[in-house]
């Protein structure tokens, strides 16, 4: 565990800190920034048309929002990134409306989840950068995110992920020169990495462990900054009734732009996605399974339950072959011939395996809420398919080359086929039950009170309180950069 801070030193703290920052040149961006950037001053975007999307410079801290402009080096911002899918694709009446995370610096929202812990704990005086490191465990991207704020903030990162997650992942870190622990088992062994935690805590008294399980910056990142780019994007559309929000469990960081919609939409739908292999919330079950980033076989710490509608668990052998489909030649040629268009087509690589799986989801509420061609159902892909080139080449090698034939199959079954099998529409008796699981790994392994956990679901205020947060880091944050004297020198 790191050393504690108390409250006099954390003011020594915060003037290294301010100190560090200076001299390296790091500006810290707002809540209020990634969530509008019209409100990122000029001098700024006038820097970023010189770097590119994932340059290691401090300046594109300003790049964590859905607004960036779809371009590899100097773009700015513009609209939130997102793609409507068509029903010759879906099957179903209902719009379905993509988020697409691509266009965040390391290629995923999740530079936005890594920023919503990290700073508020610089700004605070509690993160020590000329001393603490910053551990980030993780399923994948959360841990990449974190890896690529922690340089950019010139704070040591150490990157924690199971053994099996993608190469890619791997590579990049190396490259980024974060320090990686590579734990046993694929995305859903989650206790593992939770272990590798309690390891560092014992033995490594500099490191400060930001769990993305349990921190509420992450789901507040999300609440502010998703839950409003999901709004405008509905507005965009000019949907009529926004019904439904559909998002992979994770961290439940994502997840939390539902209690964001519920103070807009009250009616709305909240349904959480998650692997059939792995049905924690679903059956309370457990297992392996490929959609990558989406650790499982616990209930996240930080996810409102009482604000989930629908568990929708999906099959991760149709999330790879609708990889295959999405992305070879001959899926595409066999897309084309349904009608759909070039430019849906030829976007369809920015989806990635948990995205794919969110899709899925999607067209579960739609065909069992009977949503028409009036509802819209918004759902993300946190990455795209450039993350998981290496998994495309395994699935090549082991089933043979791709043709239309088998596109034909994989679009008959997995996406036209896709049934209300495997959902579950949640009472309050059965939102309380997946609740009373975060008991067994919060409160037996992970050192949170009996008190604690009762508060999550008895007190009537903690949540709205929780989201709340962002103001104030702002104001924190505003005298922040004051301090640095860095935005007057622009």
């Amino acid at each position: 565990m790191a050393k504690k801070i108390n409250s006099t030193s954390k003011q020594e703290v915060l003037k290294k800190t301010v100190a560090r920052f200076r001299e390296k040149g790091i500006i810290l961006p707002t809540f209020a920034q990634m969530q509008n950037p019209k409100l990122i001053p000029e001098k700024i975007k006038n820097k970023l048309k010189n770097i590119g999307l994932w340059d290691l410079h401090p300046m594109n801290l300003f790049r964590i929002t859905w607004h960036n402009e779809p371009k590899e080096k100097g773009g700015l911002y513009g609209n939130p990134n997102y793609l409507e899918l068509p029903k010759e694709l879906t099957g179903v009446d209902a719009r379905i409306v993509m988020m697409l995370g691509k266009w965040f610096p390391t290629g995923a929202h999740k530079v936005g989840a890594a920023y919503g812990c990290l700073a508020p704990r610089l700004i605070s005086g509690e993160f020590d950068p000329t001393y603490h490191k910053a551990v980030w465990p993780s399923t994948g991207n959360y841990c990449r995110g974190g890896a690529f704020d922690s340089y950019l903030m010139d704070v040591t990162a150490v990157a924690i992920l199971p053994e099996e997650m993608s190469k890619e992942r791997f590579d990049w870190l190396k490259e980024i020169k974060a320090e990686v622990i590579a734990t046993p088992g694929c995305e859903s062994n989650v206790k593992e990495i939770y272990d590798a935690c309690w390891d560092i805590r014992r033995n490594r008294k500099d490191c400060v462990i930001f769990n993305q399980f349990d921190e509420f910056g992450n789901a507040c990142w999300h609440y502010e900054v998703t839950g409003h780019a999901i709004e405008e994007v509905f507005k965009l559309v000019k949907g009529k009734n926004f019904a439904a929000y559909v998002s992979a469990t994770g961290s439940a960081g994502t997840i939390a732009a539902g209690d964001y919609f519920r103070t807009k939409f009250p009616h709305i739908k909240v349904v959480a996605s998650e692997a059939l292999q792995c049905p924690t919330l679903l059956r309370n079950g457990f297992g392996g399974h490929r959609i990558e980033g989406i650790g499982d076989k616990h209930v996240p710490w930080i996810h409102n339950v009482k604000n989930t509608n629908m568990i929708s668990a999906i099959d991760d052998e149709y999330c790879m072959r609708l990889l295959r489909l999405f992305n070879d030649n001959e899926g595409k040629k066999y897309l084309a011939s349904l009608g759909i268009e070039k430019r849906i087509i030829d976007n369809l690589y920015q989806i990635g395996i948990s995205g794919i799986a969110n899709i899925l989801s999607a067209i579960k509420a739609a065909k069992y809420y009977e949503y028409t061609s009036d509802d819209v159902i918004v759902t993300l892909a946190t990455d795209s398919a450039e993350m998981y080139i290496s998994r495309l080449a395994e699935l090549n090698k082991e089933r043979g080359k791709y043709n239309q034939l088998q596109a034909a199959k994989d679009m008959e079954k997995c996406m036209l086929g896709t049934t209300c099998d495997h959902i579950k529409d949640l009472t309050y008796d059965d939102q309380k039950m997946i609740h009373n699981l975060k008991y067994f790994t919060w409160v037996e392994q992970q050192g949170k009170t009996y008190e604690e956990i009762n508060q999550l679901w008895y007190d009537r205020n903690f949540w709205s309180n929780i989201f709340k947060q962002p103001a104030k880091w702002d104001e924190q944050i505003r005298e922040f950069n004051e301090m640095t004297g860095l935005l007057k020198k622009l």
